[in-house]
């Protein structure tokens, strides 16, 4: 594997997995008061455009990673209209 295809794999990793401790939190917790709306929309709407941008470049780590962080954000997103009511 040549090194800017792990670096990308790596780095995507990193960026996503960083966001459990946060889902998990606001699991337990049942509210997602740290994040506004604005917030959660704007970071979805950003994750799809780079999944789209992933998919124009052919580019696997971009794709696989922000499919999971999408998946993630969504995931705090529907807690947060669940949780709190937004």
């Amino acid at each position: 594997m040549s090194l800017d295809l792990f670096l990308g794999y790596f780095a995507g990793f990193l960026t996503t997995v960083a966001f459990i401790p946060q889902v998990i939190k606001t699991w337990k917790t049942k509210s997602a008061d740290d994040f506004s709306l604005a917030t959660l929309l704007i970071w979805c709407t950003g994750l799809v455009c780079w999944i789209a941008y992933g998919f124009l470049l052919n580019a696997i780590p971009i794709i696989l990673w922000n499919l999971a962080s999408f998946f993630f954000a969504g995931t705090i997103l529907v807690m947060k209209l669940k949780f709190d009511g937004a």
